[in-house]
This record gives structure tokens, sequence and C-alpha cells, in this order.
């Protein structure tokens, strides 16, 4: 039997859904004039919009207004990549329905494309669209790692890599995300020792890392630099202790302090340009010490869930 849409079907339809608009207020990965028509587009179709500073807080603060939102019946948020936004609330314990719930993504397609796949016909934006601006609630942005659990083999690499207990493990022996605020911003260096590009920081700005689909090529790429084993000869912090205990006994003989200095900054460096890490963080490393913490630490987590 087939059924044939009629207009008021059709009104009830949108009626029905909800149109969320994501200002991703503390970044500028979106572009400007796409937001400021898609805005515009959607006003002029007089569809009731719901905008939101940034998913990516809500997501990390855990904003009860996600799952007021995952519980819609009918949900269309104009975002980001969909793949991002998929696992920012999924992040919050609030998962997307995805056969009624669509993401557009403002960061690749035109305003016209995502106004007409919100309110389902073409959509003519004014030729002058206000610019959108949006008031940011608080200092700190939202720069955390999201893990697509598609794609997790749970593995542990990031857990034992990150200094900074940005990780944790569930219960049933499953990585997470455990403090999202304690994350370096602006810090990708997790995401590239992922070796099946599971971790993603949305408002990064290059492919897969800010939640584009991966591609074969963009695993091949980062196969060179993500094994930890091959990057650094071996576990980070064993790798790191053994370096200091060379060191010091290399120290003892030759007593040349100025010739390691050169060394450790170029190891430094070739660290930084690899793994893309701010200058700011390099300069906030930890001591032996602490490293040596972390590592006796993380020793004492599951290496990887039970199958």
């Amino acid at each position: 039997m087939n059924v044939t849409e009629t207009p008021e079907s059709a009104s009830a339809e949108k009626q029905d859904t909800t149109i969320v608009f994501c200002h991703c207020a503390y970044t500028k990965i979106l572009p400007q004039k796409v937001k400021d028509g898609v805005l515009a587009g959607l006003k002029q179709s007089q569809v009731a919009v719901e905008e939101v500073e940034d998913l990516c807080r809500m997501s990390a603060e855990k904003d009860p207004r996600l799952k007021a939102l995952a519980d819609k019946k009918s949900l269309k948020i104009a975002a980001c990549y969909p793949r991002a936004v998929k696992w920012l609330f999924h992040a919050a314990e609030n998962p997307l329905d995805e056969e009624n719930h669509e993401v557009l993504n403002m960061r690749e397609d035109s305003a016209e494309a995502v106004c007409e796949a919100i309110v389902g016909e073409p959509v003519t934006l004014p030729e002058e669209s206000p610019e959108v601006v949006a008031e940011k609630s608080q200092p700190w942005k939202p720069w955390f790692p999201v893990i697509d659990f598609d794609r997790c083999t749970n593995c542990m690499q990031c857990l034992s890599f990150c200094l900074f207990d940005v990780y944790g493990v569930s219960d049933d022996k499953q990585i997470q995300v455990k403090n999202p605020t304690k994350c370096k911003t602006d810090c990708p260096a997790c995401s590239r020792v992922c070796p099946e590009a599971a971790i993603l920081f949305p408002k990064y700005r290059a492919a897969p890392i800010n939640g584009a689909p991966v591609q074969e090529a963009d695993l091949e790429r980062e196969k060179m630099k993500v094994d930890i084993s091959s990057l650094l000869g071996g576990d980070i912090y064993s790798m790191l202790r053994d370096r200091s205990t060379r060191a010091r006994s290399r120290f003892s003989k030759e007593r040349d302090e100025e010739r390691a200095l050169k060394e450790r900054k170029r190891c430094l460096k070739k660290l930084q340009e690899t793994l893309d890490i701010p200058q700011e963080l390099m300069e906030q490393l930890p001591s032996a010490e602490q490293i040596q913490n972390r590592f006796e630490k993380a020793s004492e987590q599951p290496p990887t869930a039970e199958a």
C-alpha cells in the first residue's frame, strides 16, 4: 500500500521535528558565512530553532539538555561532522537514534544544502545575512578527546600515553574519557597514537581527528606515527626512564651538559612535530618522577578488556 504525503502531513512532520543549531562558540571551525546563512534561512522559513552555545561543552558537562534532545522522536542538528556529534552525545550517556535523528554538517556543506535538508525543500537565502555571534558562558575552551567506539579496540594505548589523567577504565574494563577538563587545550597527541583513528577532537582542524569519516589513506598515513613502539622505541615510560638512566651514565663520563641539552631539545622537537603538540604544552611536560608515578598508576590498570 502506497501512502502519498499531503502538504498537511508534511507540515505536521516538520512541527514534530526538533531543530537544533550549534554555535560552536569557542572556535571558528564552522565557516562564518555558512553559520549566518543557515540561521537566517531557517528563521526565514519560519521553523522553530533551538540554538545551543556549544555541543562539545554540553557533552563534557553532561548537560541534561542533551538527554532531552536525544529523547526526541525526530531531531535534526546543524553542527559539524555527524561522527563527532554522534560520539559527543554518546560520551554524555545520551546516544542519538540514528534512524530518526539527523546531523547536518556545517563544516563542509553549504548553507543552502543544510537548510534544504532541514526544511525539506529548497530555501532561498537572504542576500545579506546578519552575522551570528554567540556569547561564551565560560572561559574554558571545550577541548577533550571523544572515543569512537565503533572503531575502538580497547588497546589502552591512549591510557598509557596520556600523562594528564584524562583517560580511565570503566567497571567493565572499557577505556573511557574520565576527566575531560584535564586535557591540554589544542593538543591532539593521544589521537596520534591510536592505531584505529578512534579518538576524535571535534574542534581539531584536520581529518580524521576532527570527526570526518576515516579513509584507508588516513590509517596508512597515521601508521607511521601512531605505533608507540616504533616511534619511541618501546613503552613511552620505559623509554623515558631508560633514556634518563643512560643519560646519567653518559654525563658522568662525558661531563658535556651542553651536548646533552642539545640532544634533549632535538628529541623533544621531533616528538612535538610528529604528534602536533603545542609549544606551551611542551613547556609543561612533567618531571621524571611524575612520569614514573604515572607509569606505575597506568600499570595497575587492565591492559585489555576480556573477550
